[in-house]
């Protein structure tokens, strides 16, 4: 068993530390986020990719080629990060990087013909991990986590606009 598969087999509904009982809600998100993370990079693994390079892919499937500047940006990374993962994919064949013809400053990326075969795996593995994450909830159910998460996300995103 390695160790990500080992955190991830801890039991559920652990204590809440005293010292975090005044952010109960942060706690839980930081609980869900770490053992969605985990498993989403277990399921990845069988095709090759690494937790978060698959969102990388995404952008480059929906938008085409891009500027390595705006693939950060969208994605929320620092650019040495962007750069660290565009090298492990460029590795592995997934995408391409080349001097933007107009400003040879930019780099451009681009999915390649190889990284095109893995967009029906990685969908299918986004499914399954869609299925799990929320089992059994209903529609209903799915749709109030939803717009929930998303009311969070818009309360993170104000204070964070606001620190900078």
């Amino acid at each position: 068993m390695s160790e990500d598969e080992a955190e991830i087999c801890q039991p559920v509904g652990v204590p809440v530390p005293v010292s975090a009982r005044t952010g109960p809600v942060s706690h839980a998100i930081f609980r869900v986020a770490r053992l969605h993370r985990l498993h989403v990079g277990n399921l990845l693994r069988r095709v090759g990719l690494h937790s978060g390079q698959e969102l990388v892919m995404m952008q480059l499937w929906d938008g085409g080629p891009q500027r390595q500047t705006d693939l950060a940006r969208l994605l929320g990374s620092d650019a040495a990060t962007m750069t660290r993962t565009l090298q492990r994919l460029e590795i592995a064949g997934f995408v391409r990087r080349a001097p933007s013809p107009t400003d040879k400053r930019v780099t451009i990326v681009a999915p390649t013909a190889a990284s095109l075969a893995l967009r029906e795996q990685v969908e299918g593995i986004w499914a399954e991990l869609e299925s799990r994450t929320v089992g059994e909830q209903s529609p209903a159910d799915r749709a109030a986590t939803l717009r929930t998460l998303e009311l969070l996300e818009e309360n993170l995103a104000r204070a964070v606009s606001a620190n900078c």
